[in-house]
């Protein structure tokens, strides 16, 4: 099942996909909640309801409704850094021994088809394609065993980074260089848990411009999900909604000699396997 979040006159409401159009979940059924982070905090039993108001109720067509990420306002984006084998070869470094864990703040999300604007701060912007896993139970000290009964799904993301702010700051200011507005898109839907049978063997890639720039698989995580949800948990309480961006993998436009580095004009996309596109244009901050 794939999942959306929408803008309507009353607030961000959720739909299911079907056939090319939208359902709105709660109108097919009242018994299932019109928030995704209501829905996703019932787990499995709430899934199972969405699927049916989805399979019963009425579709309306795409251009109806404006789409917002699959989870707006997520209480927490939680990244991982170096979590690709393939990419920390790349960036000359040794597999971390632990999970090097930063955030994005969540005015950071945008949606598939919004716009990634380049701050008048920075000149040096650079994309990173994740695979992202959405909460659906919350809790805290998760066993690993138990770690992917918490995941309600998934979703193609781009950790956009600004390496001048990352690397170059005194002390490396990696949170602020990764939290510009707009720096974590995110969708285009939130494909559920069910439909994956194993995260850690995806294949990943990126496209700038058409041209594929990073192409590996999630069998190269260092830390596959079910690890970083149980050392992520024993330090903070994850809540329905949450957001995990995983890591990316090599490719980036800092490795390459020269730098490729994202300019006004591009259109990245990000493609996951059986999770889908994630599709963003990018602009220059208005001075």
């Amino acid at each position: 099942m794939r999942l959306v979040a929408y803008q309507s006159e009353r607030g961000p409401r959720v739909a299911g996909v079907r056939d090319g159009g939208y359902v709105d979940l709660n109108r097919a059924d009242p018994r299932v909640p019109s928030s995704i982070k209501e829905l996703l905090a019932r787990g499995p039993a709430g899934l199972a309801g969405a699927r049916a108001a989805l399979e019963a109720g009425e579709a309306m067509a795409p251009g109806e409704l404006e789409l917002l990420p699959p989870v707006p306002g997520p209480e927490k984006v939680i990244c991982v850094g170096v979590n690709y084998a393939d990419h920390a070869r790349e960036s000359g470094m040794e597999p971390p021994a632990e999970p090097v864990i930063f955030s994005k703040f969540p005015s950071a999300v945008i949606a598939d088809g919004d716009p990634i604007v380049l701050p008048r701060l920075s000149d040096a912007v650079d994309y990173e394609a994740e695979l992202v896993v959405v909460i659906g139970l919350g809790g805290r000290h998760i066993p690993k065993e138990k770690a992917r009964e918490h995941v309600a799904g998934y979703c193609s993301g781009n950790d956009v980074s600004a390496r001048d702010w990352q690397l170059h700051k005194p002390a490396g200011q990696w949170l602020l260089g990764k939290t510009f507005d707009t720096f974590a898109p995110f969708g285009p839907a939130l494909v559920t848990a069910d439909e994956i049978d194993d995260p850690g063997n995806l294949g990943i890639r990126l496209r700038l411009n058409g041209r594929t720039m990073q192409d590996s698989n999630t069998d190269q995580l260092i830390f596959p999900v079910e690890e970083l949800i149980a050392y992520v948990s024993g330090v903070s309480t994850l809540a329905p909604g949450d957001l995990i961006f995983t890591g990316t993998p090599p490719g980036v436009g800092m490795a390459r000699n020269p730098p490729v580095l994202l300019k006004p004009g591009d259109t990245v996309e990000v493609e996951i396997d059986r999770v889908g596109v994630l599709r963003n244009p990018v602009v220059a901050e208005d001075a």
